[in-house]
């Protein structure tokens, strides 16, 4: 099933869950720093980069797109941490775990709304997303221990 949405096409499982992906990008491989970036609707809070799968695409490439564009890095995808739904919202998110490489000085968020990026300690990461966005900081908590 797909619904349009101004430049781009919503895609929902046989369940009608919305298709998303998410990228967890750690600092190094001591995964002791997260970067986070600015909300779009509300800018002065912090989320986890990830939106819908287009049609077709393949989760672990919609995590690396959507990476790119909220956040305007690249990275090396150390593995997929698993799928998280989220009953309220209706979506499931598959989550992946990457080690930034590269930081781009500008990128498609940052140009079109002034988004930002910010790298935190994991505890200060999980303060930040515990109100705003818990269910990201469930996939997180779920990847320290992944360790």
């Amino acid at each position: 099933m797909m619904k349009q949405k101004i430049n781009s096409t919503r895609t929902y499982d046989a369940e009608g869950f919305r298709k998303r992906a998410a990228c967890l990008c750690f600092k190094n491989e001591l995964k002791n720093e997260v970067l986070l970036v600015s909300s779009s609707a509300y800018p002065n809070l912090w989320v986890v980069p990830g939106g819908g799968l287009e049609p077709n695409e393949e989760p672990g490439r919609a995590a690396v797109r959507e990476l790119m564009e909220e956040a305007g890095v690249r990275g090396r995808v150390l593995r997929f941490l698993g799928t998280f739904e989220n009953s309220m919202r209706k979506h499931r998110t598959a989550v992946y775990m990457l080690v930034v490489t590269e930081e781009l000085e500008q990128w498609e968020d940052k140009r079109m709304m002034g988004r930002t990026r910010r790298w935190f300690s994991i505890e200060d990461a999980c303060v930040q997303l515990h109100d705003y966005k818990p269910f990201q900081e469930k996939y997180l908590r779920e990847a320290v221990r992944a360790r």
